[in-house]
Parts: C-alpha cells; structure tokens; sequence
C-alpha cells in the first residue's frame, strides 16, 4: 500500500470511525481496563520522548508530527517552545485545540494536513509519536531521512516493535473493539531501520515502554 493510501485510512478512522474513542481515550474521563492500559502507556511513552529534548525550549521550534488530542503540544508549548501541531484529523485537532490552556494558544499554531510536508518549514525538533506506526519499511526510512533532514537536532519518533507478544494482540483484536480498530500497525525492528537511514543520519535507540495492551519503541534520529 502507498504513503498516500495508508494515510487516507488514517484520516479516516481516526476522524471517522474512532474520534469519540481518542477524545475519552486521552481525557482523564472512566475507561475500560484495557484503553486504561494504553493510557498508561502512552502517558509514559510521552513522557520519555519529551525526556530527550530541554526542559526550558524557549526559542525553539517544534513539530509535534500527528497531534492527535494535542497532550503533547500542550507540554511542549509549557515549556516554552513554538509548536506547530499538525494531524490529519480535523475532528482531533478542534479536541486539541479546544483543550488547550488558552495563556498557551500564542505558543502553538495548528495546521491540518500531512505531517510530512515541507511547507511547514524547518524545526529545531519534531516528535512524532505513534503517528508512524502503520507505515512500511520504505515509506518510514523516506519519512525518518525526509523530515530528519529539516530537524536542526533531532527528530524523535516512534515504532510498532516487532514482537510475537504485540502481533499476537494485534490479530486477536484485543487492542480495541472490532468496530473501531484502528489500521494495521507495521513493525520495525530498530537494528534494521538504522541500517537503512545509515548513509543519511544515525538512529539511536530510546528503548521501549510496555503497558499492557499498549507497546511502543522510541528512537531518535539526527541527520
């Protein structure tokens, strides 16, 4: 499957299928056991993704790359930083934006679209966290060296590790119920990701965060 088609399904199911399931999913509203379990994960994959970047980002610039709900624009734009949150939802981008901290909104410049597009300029850092995920070998190394390149640090980003353990959740469809499942995730050993962006940049290994139903690789990519 295509870049283009794999991001047309995800528009779609996320501003579609499951947009009232990632609004609850990312508030602090009452949810299942399970979504608490990715809730939880994604709470401290956040966290360590936001751990390799400075705590004071005061003149920096920032793309969050897949905004979603906006939790981690919201942090990145308390610490100083002026983000631009790009997702292809709309439905999820009005949530993001209408959940943030209004003394922040001046920090913070929403745009929908492709996270990928070069229209949205240079950035000292971008964060894309599980907004790769459903993405092939070719399409996430042209994706990793493509926005990497406009990253004057580095860009942070992560991946569905190739585990028996996620692809045995995956397929039994525990993850979620069968009518709001999301795409098919695609994993990526980290070994071999390096070792096809190695003639552009170099790919460290931020390590891997478990909750549950939810599990996620972080890596870090400098040009």
């Amino acid at each position: 499957m295509t870049y283009e088609a794999t991001r047309s399904r995800v528009e779609t199911y996320f501003d579609q299928t499951a947009t009232q399931t990632w609004e609850r999913l990312t508030s602090t509203a009452k949810v299942s056991r399970i979504r608490e379990t990715v809730r939880r994960g994604r709470d401290r994959m956040r966290a360590r993704m936001l751990a390799r970047l400075p705590d004071d980002l005061r003149g920096a610039r920032v793309l969050d790359a897949g905004c979603g709900a906006g939790q981690m624009t919201a942090e990145l734009a308390a610490r100083g930083a002026d983000v631009v949150a790009v997702d292809v939802s709309p439905s999820l981008i009005e949530i993001a934006r209408t959940r943030l901290d209004p003394t922040l909104a001046a920090r913070v410049r929403f745009a929908c679209g492709d996270m990928l597009d070069a229209d949205l300029g240079r950035f000292d850092y971008a964060l894309a966290m599980d907004s790769l995920i459903y993405y092939g070998a070719a399409d996430i190394r042209a994706a990793i060296t493509g926005l990497g390149a406009r990253c004057d640090q580095a860009l942070v980003f992560t991946v569905a590790p190739r585990t028996p353990l996620l692809m045995g959740m995956w397929y039994a469809g525990k993850l979620f119920p069968r009518s709001d499942r999301s795409p098919v995730m695609v994993p990526h050993a980290p070994a071999t990701l390096a070792r096809g962006v190695a003639d552009s940049g170099r790919l460290a290994d931020l390590g891997r965060t478990a909750s549950g139903f939810y599990i996620s690789h972080a890596l870090e990519y400098r040009a």
